[in-house]
């Protein structure tokens, strides 16, 4: 984030000088978009992980030679809140859950959590953006378990596959991506994210088109910034349908299917509703019909066959795999990393 600081004397104060600059787009997106408290959160991990010798209470955010925001560091802000619950932690507490198969077994949550991430993770992923990801995951192990009383192995929001699946894929290094793994439930045992006083419903996707969306259903679900996207080598995909694919998918003849028109759009360029034939459906539907990884798409008629360019791939909710790596390269530890995509609320710990 900073590739740049300086620890100065400004009055009688100590004044920590931190700088960016334009040419990078993690800049732009947060030296200039963050807001105070993000700031606050960024400033005092970046002292505190390159073990920086500063006692102040103020930083200067400077892009360019320029002053751009200062920041007040007033005191710690309070990331975790401690609510009891006797005797709990990954190991001992045990989740049911429904196979595929529909055979049902009980597992320690700590095992349910090492399958979900050796499943829905790339295992090279930065430690602090596992980490981001297991507190989600365990959020709604416990959402399910509290409603439900059990977890579907496969759901919308995770998968579930035992860590003994991947014995043979991971043959050169099972150990290594085992203890990985291990390190992200270990050192975030306990934790979980909640929004008035309830379990959020944790999405995750592998990344948008630049910016998350928001759902009318989940009010602290925010649309954020994500340029980090942009480089995702799953950011852009371009799919080919021959008319006859098409018809058969659609059930429309070719006529019709030229003449698909996208009636509107989301505020960041999702379709919101399409007619195809005579029929206007939203754009998670069009794009879960044709199999596309996104429903910001580009639509292009030609007389052999019809592309479909989608930018992003998920349904755009929540936190983006991609952009939480992009932010755990640059310094930020996993609690930032879900406060960035959900700003509004608590990471809590059961004791």
């Amino acid at each position: 984030m900073f590739y740049r600081y300086e620890v100065k004397e400004v009055g009688n104060e100590e004044v920590l000088y931190l700088y960016l600059t334009m040419a990078y787009e993690f800049s732009k997106e947060l030296g200039l978009q963050a807001n105070d408290e993000d700031m606050k959160r960024r400033t005092r991990n970046f002292v505190k992980n390159n073990h920086i010798d500063f006692k102040g209470h103020k930083a200067f955010l400077v892009i360019d030679g320029i002053i751009v925001k200062t920041v007040e560091l007033d005191k710690e802000d309070e990331v975790e809140v401690v609510e009891e619950k006797q005797n709990f932690s990954d190991s001992n507490y045990l989740v049911t859950i429904e196979m595929d198969d529909h055979i049902v077994v009980e597992i320690t949550l700590k095992e349910y959590l090492l399958g979900v991430l050796a499943t829905n993770t790339n295992t090279g992923m930065e430690l602090e953006a596992l980490k981001a990801l297991t507190v989600l995951y365990r959020t709604y192990a416990l959402k399910e378990m509290k409603e439900n009383q059990k977890i579907m192995a496969i759901n919308r929001f995770q998968i579930y596959k035992p860590l003994s699946y991947y014995k043979l894929a991971w043959i050169q290094d099972y150990n290594s991506t085992y203890h990985k793994l291990l390190r992200a439930v270990n050192e975030t045992d306990r934790e979980f994210v909640c929004y008035d006083e309830d379990y959020i419903t944790p999405f995750v996707h592998i990344c948008s088109n630049g910016y998350t969306s928001t759902d009318d259903n989940y009010i602290y679900l925010e649309k954020r910034p994500s340029l980090w996207d942009y480089a995702s080598p799953q950011f852009l995909k371009v799919t080919d349908y021959t008319y006859p694919q098409l018809e058969n998918i659609l059930k429309l003849k070719k006529e019709e299917i030229k003449d698909m028109e996208i009636l509107s759009l989301t505020d960041n360029n999702r379709i919101k509703n399409i007619k195809v034939g005579n029929e206007i459906m939203d754009g998670i539907t069009f794009k879960k019909m044709l199999n596309l990884p996104s429903d910001d798409i580009t639509i292009i008629i030609n007389d052999s066959h019809v592309r479909f360019i989608t930018r992003g791939y998920g349904i755009s909710l929540g936190l983006s795999q991609f952009g939480a790596n992009e932010m755990a390269k640059n310094h930020c530890i996993y609690t930032d990393i879900i406060h960035y995509y959900y700003p509004s609320v608590m990471i809590r710990r059961f004791i």
